[in-house]
């Protein structure tokens, strides 16, 4: 017979290390598992910010995120805030540095650094990690739960799923947790779909032959009746298969959304984001002897400059004076309102975090328990809940991984 655990926490996540480790802190003497399917810990932690771990941002708030009411997000964030999640790696041995886009990085560069100190933290508290330990079952036993999987069983009180969604299945959150939370009750959003994933374009774009290109732009998601659905500024990159960056990415789950909604939804970009349509358009009349090229080419990569001209229809020595209104018209809108055609994204191999999950309505936000299954708490990208890129995303991690911690 297997013994008995106070708590079990499936998936030693960001959110997962972090409820344990606050868990084993306010009740020492509480015997608590934390289980992971993975031969190793923290691939996410990992391979995040290019392997130096954004751990959060200087300002967070609800606005950053999409998914569950943000009034409910932003119960859960300001539990465990900024401030709190500083104060708190510092404990652990990290310093934190903010770099100019307000994104806090370990002083050290690297993303073991938050790993290691986690884990650390974790076995110092008295932790028991178990892994690899993949639950492919939890069922309500007598004295709570009886958690399942190919190297044996395990019992416990209480259960933590902090399993993740979908995004980098190869780190281990593969969508199972999603099955583990329904069959103990629980509902999943209708949709659940890659966010802060890279877009593709059709073959033959001429923004796949600009790879390599990064710039300032502004993407908007428009319905199929052109009414702007969200727009977006940041740094842009183009590839050899569509587009990447930031802006990108941060667009990306919310034009993925609006295609659901409305398959004729579609998303255009503005290479000149400090400029509308109608200032450019204005600027254009009343500059009739500027080089329309030399224009270009101050503000745009040379090749950009040039490609946006050929779409156009208009010859790199021209002055804005010789253009035709069409001629005008064409300019400005492909400066300005390029229509981009998405041909899909990179899926969820390639995402950072899923969009979806269960709805936060089905939890308790004070302890982030279960409405349905008592015993039960969620907390990570298990719950539906995204953030855009720069941090949030771990952000939301710390902050609902503390509060089922010191609740549970």
């Amino acid at each position: 017979m297997s013994s008995l655990f106070d708590i079990a926490i499936v998936g030693a996540g960001a959110a997962g290390l972090t409820g344990a480790i606050f868990a084993a802190r306010a009740q020492p003497s509480r015997r608590i598992v934390l289980l992971d399917g993975a031969a190793k810990l923290g691939a996410k932690i990992l391979v995040a910010g290019g392997g130096r771990c954004n751990v959060t941002h200087d300002v967070v708030d609800e606005t950053a995120y999409a998914g569950s009411s943000r009034n409910a997000i932003r119960k859960v964030l300001r539990r465990f805030d900024v401030a709190q999640t500083v104060a708190w790696f510092r404990e652990m041995g990290v310093e934190l540095k903010r770099e100019e886009t307000g994104k806090l990085f370990p002083t050290t560069d690297s993303a073991r650094t938050v790993l290691d100190a986690l884990i650390g933290a974790a076995k110092a508290a008295g932790v028991r990690l178990e892994y690899p330990r993949r639950v492919e079952t939890i069922e309500r036993g007598d004295e709570g739960f009886v958690l399942r999987g190919a190297r044996g069983e395990f019992r416990a009180r209480k259960v933590v799923l902090a399993t993740g969604g979908k995004s980098l299945p190869k780190s281990g959150s593969d969508g199972h947790g999603y099955a583990l939370v329904q069959a103990l009750g629980h509902t999943i959003t209708p949709r659940v779909f890659p966010a802060l994933v890279p877009l593709i374009l059709p073959d033959g774009h001429f923004l796949r032959g600009l790879s390599g290109i990064s710039t300032e732009a502004m993407l908007t998601v428009h319905s199929g009746t052109g009414k702007p659905v969200m727009r977006m500024t940041g740094s842009l990159l183009c590839t050899h298969f569509g587009l990447s960056g930031p802006v990108a990415l941060d667009i990306s789950r919310y034009y993925t959304d609006a295609v659901l909604d409305d398959p004729s939804s579609y998303l255009t970009a503005n290479w000149l984001p400090d400029l509308s349509s109608a200032a450019f358009e204005d600027y254009v009349l009343t500059h009739p002897k500027e080089g329309i090229y030399r224009f270009l080419h101050e503000r745009l990569p040379e090749r950009l400059a040039r490609s946006l001209l050929d779409v156009a229809g208009t010859v790199a020595g021209e002055v804005f004076g010789t253009l035709t209104r069409e001629q005008r018209r064409s300019l400005v809108e492909t400066v300005t309102a390029l229509n981009v055609p998405i041909a899909g994204d990179r899926g969820y191999t390639y995402a950072e975090v899923t969009a979806g999950g269960v709805p936060l309505s089905e939890l308790r936000l004070e302890t982030m328990e279960s409405r349905v299954c008592p015993g039960l708490h969620l907390c990570g990208e298990i719950c539906d809940v995204d953030g855009r890129i720069g941090g949030y995303n771990f952000q939301w991690a710390w902050s609902s991984g503390y509060v089922v911690g010191v609740s549970v």
